[in-house]
């Protein structure tokens, strides 16, 4: 059986590549996906990301009925959005949380995290190779 996968994205990660490359460095969220898919060719992988809270919500309800596991980069709404929170407590699929910086190691107001306590893992500060990592454990996971 194939394994479903949904790695989930959020607010401005459409930005990569561009937006401050200091600190979340040059790869595009195409270039991620396109290794995830190279590195998981087994997989049923659904890489989506989006700059609104409720429909990643949404996505999250749809990967409970659908996926085996979440790989979520919510980004900003990691440190905002309750409703994710929530949305992600309900979810029967395994979650795993991916920040391309370290937000532990940022401004203050990072250092509240709505996702952490609903992920099986963290990854953080690893880049692009954090949705790697993420997608390996994922797969371990599920074998």
């Amino acid at each position: 059986m194939t394994k479903r996968i949904f790695v989930l994205n959020g607010p401005n990660l459409n930005l990569l590549g561009t937006r401050e490359p200091e600190i979340y460095g040059t790869q595009s969220l195409k270039d991620i996906e396109q290794a995830m898919r190279a590195a998981a060719p087994d997989c049923d992988i659904a890489f989506r990301q989006t700059n609104s809270e409720g429909e990643l919500v949404d996505w999250v309800q749809e990967a409970s009925q659908t996926a085996h596991a979440v790989i979520l980069n919510a980004a900003a709404y990691t440190h905002t959005s309750v409703a994710l929170h929530d949305a992600l407590k309900a979810c029967q699929a395994r979650i795993y949380e991916v920040h391309l910086s370290n937000p532990a190691a940022r401004d203050p107001f990072r250092q509240t995290n709505y996702v952490a306590t609903c992920a099986s893992a963290s990854i953080a500060g690893l880049g692009a190779r954090g949705y790697l990592v993420a997608l390996e454990a994922a797969r371990e996971s599920l074998s």
